[in-house]
């Protein structure tokens, strides 16, 4: 439940308001400089006084300037229309002002633009965006070697430097991002695999557990059923219960693992487990202590039982307790509330456990968020429905709600088997 840190105000601003301010500086300052300003000894071959005299010129620099706002306002959702309207933009104010070429300042704002692409979109996209920018440039460059225009040093090889370092820092971007989120992806995955092998341990414990109690009972039974055969058919009812459960939350476990991907399977994680005992594995009977043993660490936990208390699936009662643990233990560690409620409610055909608390959190339950994977691995093996968010008066809420199978159910998978 970490708190989310808010990103810089420079990364936040819109891209398309980043171009939108390099294209107008560019575009307005000659306006100013060159027409309204009184007349000064110096002057601008590119920005003659009366470049704008006329009306065409006053309008085809009207146009651009709707152009480059229209381009800078779609281009986080039309990237590619949106970067050919400043391009066009740009072109139609170097007509306006009657000009020969770019102004290096003003083909700043494409390449602003080109570097979002290149961050967002495809190697293959931007590099086409490029392509145009660099194409509009050789056309500017071939059109004044045409026309015999010799203005000393061309300036387009150097707006095309510009060009390539405004792809290759949009493209790099566009790398670290992909890498990021692959090994995201990848330490989510190993999160996955490594709560199903900890879940399979568990089955694995539980399952020993009930082999165990076959054991004993049917040992008893065959100890008395000549002398008391009443007891040895209560040992046997005993063991058939067991054998059914135990089978059927096998089905349950088992058939949602399979669909899985065991690529990642063997990564030793196994850390030297001792062999499984015969004691009982622990569940929703030891919610109790885990609230003790929370409320001494300095969060006070209320658990709240509803609904008629009935035994249940070891599997079902096992996963349980861990999602109330795991989002007990995240209360305590990062909520900064001082306080929790569990509630256990048993219905009719499922199981409801919500844990809530009043803290600051409105983050993922782990620095990770890898505790809120385990929660919802646990629950969809078991087919259940998990939620988890921010409260809308404050604070964190786990709520998961796991279905129960009647007897006749586990009736039916057991003679399936």
């Amino acid at each position: 439940m970490s708190a989310s840190v808010s990103s810089p105000l420079l990364k936040r601003i819109p891209p398309g308001l980043w171009t939108a301010l390099a294209w107008f500086a560019a575009a307005v300052e000659p306006i100013v400089e060159y027409v309204e300003m009184p007349p000064r000894p110096t002057h601008s071959l590119n920005f003659p006084r009366d470049g704008l005299d006329s009306l065409c010129a006053r309008a085809l620099l009207a146009l651009a300037f709707v152009l480059v706002l229209a381009g800078s306002a779609a281009l986080r959702r039309s990237t590619t229309p949106a970067y050919a309207l400043v391009i066009a933009g740009t072109v139609a104010s170097t007509v306006a002002w009657r000009q020969d070429e770019i102004p290096p300042l003003q083909f700043l704002a494409v390449d602003v633009a080109l570097c979002y692409i290149a961050a967002i979109r495809s190697r293959r996209s931007s590099l086409t965006a490029a392509s145009g920018a660099l194409g509009v440039l050789t056309c500017y460059f071939m059109m004044r070697l045409l026309m015999g225009h010799d203005s000393g040093i061309a300036p387009e090889p150097f707006l095309a430097l510009t060009v390539v370092i405004a792809w290759l820092i949009g493209n790099s971007v566009h790398q670290a991002r992909a890498h990021t989120e692959e090994l995201y992806a990848r330490a989510a995955a190993q999160a996955v695999t490594a709560e199903r092998l900890r879940i399979a341990r568990e089955m694995h414990d539980t399952v020993a557990h009930s082999i165990g109690i076959i054991a004993l009972q049917a040992g008893a039974a065959a100890r008395v059923v000549e002398t008391q055969p009443a007891r040895a058919r209560e040992a046997m009812l005993t063991v058939e219960k067991a054998g059914r459960e135990t089978l059927s939350g096998l089905r349950r476990m088992l058939g949602a693992l399979r669909q899985a991907d065991q690529n990642q399977e063997g990564t030793g994680q196994d850390h030297g487990r001792a062999p499984a005992s015969l004691h009982p594995a622990i569940g929703l009977a030891d919610v109790e202590r885990l609230a003790a043993t929370a409320t001494a660490a300095g969060v006070r936990v209320e658990v709240r039982r509803q609904g008629k208390h009935r035994p249940l699936p070891a599997d079902v009662d096992l996963a349980a307790f861990r999602i109330v643990q795991e989002s007990v233990t995240n209360a305590v560690r990062h909520s900064g509330a001082d306080s929790c409620l569990v509630r256990i409610e048993y219905r009719a055909d499922e199981l409801a456990v919500e844990v809530s608390d009043r803290g600051k959190g409105g983050g993922t339950g782990t620095d990770t968020g890898y505790g809120l994977i385990g929660m919802r691995e646990r629950t969809a093996l078991l087919r259940g429905d998990f939620t988890a968010g921010p409260r809308p008066g404050g604070g964190f809420l786990v709520a998961v709600r796991l279905p129960i199978p009647t007897m006749t159910e586990a009736e039916e998978k057991a003679r399936a088997v």
